[in-house]
């Protein structure tokens, strides 16, 4: 189990990675990035990330090597880590410049991909859920930063998280919109189960497009789960038959407690271990 660094065109030990102070990544978060865990030992929907990498750095104007080049890096970097399961963080930064907020200012884009041990939920939380918190911290208004930008300015979900451990040790916190309408996880997309059907917030609301939320989606469709993006308030998430939060490294994840109180009876629902079975088919199968 390792942990291996690509930067400036090499592998290293994470001890020897370095980057400038000067880089706009570190001084502004200035930058894109994307996760993307392996599932059965292979890396799981990686294409569909690279293309969600592309988009993003094409919103903020951020010039993006060639995907032949990033594929390689990924793949060179995950052998050279060798853990059977890995977690990989690829990073696009700005470059190093002088001090000036003008992104005109510099055009350097840094590559770094860090590949570190998957390190999943646990059995015993997939078996029994995990807990999650809903935050005073709002999600950023898409009027501010656009939700479909996957950057490395990442205080407000920072924070948000901060708070949902602080108050009362939950394992996710839940970030709502301007509106009051639940919008998603600090990391991970957030669905629930209100009489047998799947609901989660849609893209409207101002959130992420999850590659997992948008397989487990997909497989709803293709499986007659009935389905519905809309608008979830805190009340229907805290009265809801069963939730599941989603994302790249977890999969599907049951949620058994909102705010201190059980979800249902408490365990994961029928409707979530459908879905948690069907990820998994899929996961087999492998997305390249």
């Amino acid at each position: 189990m390792s942990i291996r660094v690509h930067i400036g065109g090499r592998i290293c030990l994470p001890e020897e990675a370095k980057i400038s102070v000067f880089d706009r990544g570190f001084l502004y978060g200035d930058s894109v990035y994307e996760t993307i865990g392996t599932a059965y030992g292979r890396l799981f929907a990686l294409q569909d990330h690279l293309v969600r990498l592309e988009r993003s750095a094409e919103r903020i104007g951020l010039r993006v090597p060639p995907r032949a080049e990033i594929e390689k890096a990924v793949a060179d970097t995950v052998a050279a880590a060798g853990n059977p399961e890995s977690r990989v963080r690829i990073i696009l930064t700005r470059g190093a410049g002088k001090l000036d907020l003008d992104p005109a200012a510099v055009d350097d884009t840094q590559m770094v991909v860090i590949v570190f041990p998957l390190g999943p939920p646990s059995p015993a939380m997939y078996e029994k859920g995990v807990s999650v918190a809903i935050v005073s911290v709002q999600r950023n208004s898409p009027n501010a930063i656009d939700p479909a930008v996957k950057s490395g300015n990442y205080l407000n979900n920072v924070l948000a998280l901060g708070e949902a451990r602080r108050r009362s040790g939950a394992y996710e916190a839940i970030l709502c919109a301007a509106d009051g309408s639940v919008a998603e996880g600090s990391t991970s997309n957030i669905f629930i189960v209100a009489r047998g059907e799947v609901r989660t917030p849609g893209l409207d609301v101002g959130i992420l497009d999850g590659i997992t939320r948008s397989k487990v989606l997909d497989l709803c469709r293709a499986n007659g789960i009935p389905l519905r993006e809309t608008r979830i308030s805190r009340e229907e998430l805290r009265g809801a038959e069963e939730v599941f939060i989603t994302s790249a490294t977890r999969g599907a994840l049951p949620v058994t407690k909102v705010d201190d109180s059980p979800v249902g009876d408490g365990k994961p629902g029928p409707v979530t271990r459908k879905v948690m079975a069907l990820y998994d088919v899929l996961a087999r199968a492998g997305v390249p």
